[in-house]
Order: structure tokens, then C-alpha cells, then sequence
């Protein structure tokens, strides 16, 4: 559902469809680590969760990275003008589905760590 907000929001608010795209992958990393029976603390947060799902499936997730920065620009921006494009938000888009589509391959063999 976040991601087919994310989607429809590229063309009329591409900020609003980064950070939903951001979130949506988010999302489905953190289900990745409850299934494990593990959760990002208050402490560690979001780099949390993207130091966990790298370390354990690899690079296939390493554009979540650059997606918790890209947000994190946007959502504390050093510069007014920093706004996210609609070709940036799009392939926020693509990325975060990519993620999805991932971490829902590998939930099934994935055990309590």
C-alpha cells in the first residue's frame, strides 16, 4: 500500500513519493528482521536496519542505503532548494519495489536468529 502511494505521488510531489518509497522499503526489512524475531532499537533506528539486512542478505539491499540518506535529506534539509525530482522519485520507486520483491524471496527461509 505505501508503494503504490509512493507511486502515485512521483509526478505532483516527488519528496512525498522518496520518503513513502524510503518508508515502504524500510518496512519490509524491519518484517525481514521480525521474522527473525529481531527489531531495530530507538538507538540504532533506521541505520539499524539497513546495517542488519546488509550484513545478513547481502548487497542486494544496498540501495536501501542510499535511500535512508536521500531521506533523510530531504526530511532535514541542509538547503531550501533540495527537492527530490520526479526521475529521483521514480526510481526511489523502482528501488523500493526491488527491495520488496526481494525480502519477500527470501521470508520464507529465513528461521528465528
Amino acid at each position: 500500500m505505501t508503494l503504490t502511494t509512493a507511486r502515485s505521488a512521483v509526478d505532483s510531489d516527488p519528496d512525498s513519493a522518496l520518503v513513502l518509497a524510503y518508508d515502504a522499503a524500510r518496512q519490509a526489512l524491519t518484517a525481514l528482521l521480525a521474522h527473525q524475531g529481531l527489531r531495530p532499537t530507538t538507538k540504532g533506528g533506521h541505520y539499524a536496519v539497513e546495517r542488519a539486512a546488509r550484513a545478513q542478505f547481502g548487497p542486494g539491499f544496498r540501495q536501501f542505503g542510499a535511500l535512508r540518506r536521500r531521506r533523510n535529506e530531504l526530511e532535514y534539509p541542509e538547503r531550501p532548494s533540495d527537492d527530490a525530482t520526479q526521475d529521483e522519485a521514480a526510481e526511489a520507486v523502482d528501488n523500493a519495489e526491488a527491495i520488496i520483491t526481494a525480502s519477500q524471496g527470501i521470508l520464507d527461509q529465513l528461521g528465528l536468529f
